[in-house]
């Protein structure tokens, strides 16, 4: 019980760290390398898996990543990019703030119902697989967004 409140203390803690973070980049303009960073960065956490106690089996594994892919289109649809001053920012969403605690929320039963059945160390690698899956498919998406928009801005100025 102890590690189940523990993770989720943490888990709250950085929604709370993502929605800083998200509110502080619409004030700044967005680029390729901002978007596809933070998976990278992320993969390190792959890294769990060296442990035995953290492997999951295979089908657990498409279940976890199939379950973030659904859930990332909460995320894709709160993400919006807009020209401002002839660059493009992240347009700041009230509805990104409600999706991450839903989420977090969605998480924590998630995690009740799972953990009944599953040890402690698998249930940490499903969820660190749904959240990958998650953020990567929400930044793939968002990638196609800001280029697609930067292709626009372009040739906009091209034509000028």
């Amino acid at each position: 019980m102890f590690w189940l409140i523990a993770s989720t203390i943490v888990a709250a803690g950085m929604a709370t760290a993502m929605i800083f973070v998200r509110l502080r980049a619409a004030k700044k303009p967005a680029s390729v390398k901002k978007i596809i960073l933070p998976p990278f960065m992320m993969s390190t956490g792959a890294l769990m898996f060296v442990f035995p106690v953290f492997r999951v089996e295979w089908n657990q594994v498409f279940e976890a990543i199939l379950i973030g892919v659904i859930f990332s289109i909460f995320l894709i649809r709160t993400s919006k990019f807009e020209v401002r001053d002839g660059d493009i920012y992240l347009k700041p969403s009230r509805a990104f703030i409600f999706i991450l605690f839903g989420l977090l929320i969605l998480r924590v039963v998630f995690k009740l119902i799972i953990g009944q059945h599953v040890s402690f160390g698998e249930t940490s690698g499903m969820f660190f697989l749904l959240a990958f899956g998650m953020i990567m498919t929400w930044r793939i998406a968002m990638l196609k967004q800001y280029l697609k928009l930067e292709k626009k801005l372009e040739f906009k100025k091209d034509l000028a």
